[in-house]
């Protein structure tokens, strides 16, 4: 019984990683522009697309197999950084002074448009990602699958790699200073288009891992993959609190170990909707999440 539950929570944090990836790109946004990036969920099934395309021509010409996954994750993440980037310059940027509706609105028309180009130019199935996931290392060790130990390993050195670069670096500290307040960082000289586009390509690029690293684990890719990988990451973000880049982690991790242990305990019926259950008592409770802070607006 103990066994069981000691790989149930290490299955759990493997996914609960997954979601803390992604909700990490929704927190930054949000955290910036004070918008719900809805198409986040759609750079998470690029990632997940365009990772297993790279590999499959890296194939044809280099051998080595290993190197070929490193290289199509990196080459991957960074095209998907550069859509997130895009997709703010032509989407968000114009309606930034907007009311808050609008460009939620738009996230969500960028969402369907990726979505079905997806569908219409690639495939309407669901795609084996065997290539990939299968040179993964086969075993366990304590009860953790190799595949979710490396998974979990390398979103964890990401989430200190992303913390030092916001507190140590001059770019980190540029984000911050424009999440506090955009009017007074511009004044003291810094680019907010710039750092507004590096948030987003720092999102996708994390989203785009976060895809590659389901489609590894699960071994199948669909075109609507997202959607609720998406809204559960989004719970987490909020259930974290939204804003805050420790909060996005912890509450990755929450949401899927509870939803592993919902799953392995009651009824995979009824784990989605519990996990719905708490997003809609932590906006009643408490809003703000775990670790966020109770914003006071001035009137």
């Amino acid at each position: 019984m103990f066994e069981f539950f000691v790989i149930q929570l290490f299955n759990g944090i493997t996914l609960g990683s997954i979601y803390a990836l992604i909700a990490l790109g929704y927190t930054m946004v949000y955290g910036i522009l004070f918008m719900i990036n809805f198409a986040h969920s759609e750079i998470f099934m690029l990632g997940a697309y365009i990772s297993l395309g790279f590999f499959i021509l890296l194939s044809t010409i280099l051998p080595l197999l290993n190197i070929n996954i490193l290289l199509s994750v990196i080459l991957a993440s960074t095209m998907v950084g550069i859509i997130g980037i895009t997709i703010e310059f032509i989407a968000y940027r114009p309606l930034r002074n907007s009311p808050r509706l609008t460009p939620l609105i738009s996230a969500i028309s960028v969402s369907i448009i990726l979505q079905n180009i997806v569908f219409i130019f690639v495939s309407s199935y669901a795609i084996p990602y065997n290539t990939i996931s299968d040179l993964f290392p086969k075993g366990t060790f304590i009860g953790f699958e190799y595949k979710g130990l490396i998974i979990t390993l390398i979103t964890l050195f990401l989430m200190v790699i992303l913390a030092l670069f916001l507190s140590k670096s001059k770019f980190g500290i540029a984000i911050r200073a424009t999440s506090q307040d955009r009017n007074t960082a511009s004044l003291m000289g810094i680019n907010i288009n710039n750092v507004i586009s590096l948030v987003f390509f720092i999102g996708a690029f994390l989203g785009a891992l976060g895809g590659f690293f389901y489609g590894a684990y699960y071994s199948m890719i669909r075109y609507d993959m997202g959607f609720i990988p998406g809204i559960k990451a989004f719970t987490a973000a909020v259930v974290g609190g939204i804003g805050s880049i420790p909060g996005a982690v912890v509450g990755g991790f929450l949401i899927g170990i509870f939803e592993i242990f919902v799953e392995s305990y009651i009824s995979s019926a009824y784990k989605d909707v519990i996990v719905y259950a708490i997003l809609i008592l932590t906006l009643l409770l408490k809003p703000e999440g775990i670790l966020g802070e109770r914003s006071i607006e001035k009137i």
